[in-house]
């Protein structure tokens, strides 16, 4: 499904992954690096607000879209 992966410092192949929902919205699948709540909200809100070009660059990426929901 359509994600994103978020980290403080170096990013790691464990870092907090948020889904894109079929509506634009995030939804956190884990906080794996441990990102402050305040800190996490805020990236959340900035993905939501960009989820159409990250929709679209996913599409241009991988040539397809699918949503865990």
């Amino acid at each position: 499904p359509i994600h994103v992966h978020v980290a403080e410092g170096i990013p790691t192949s464990s870092a907090t992954k948020i889904w894109i929902t079929r509506t634009g919205k995030c939804l956190l699948c884990n906080n794996n690096t441990k990102i402050a709540s305040k800190k996490l909200n805020y990236i959340q809100r900035v993905k939501e607000a960009r989820s159409k070009e990250i929709i679209q660059k996913w599409y241009e990426t991988f040539g397809e879209i699918t949503y865990y929901c």
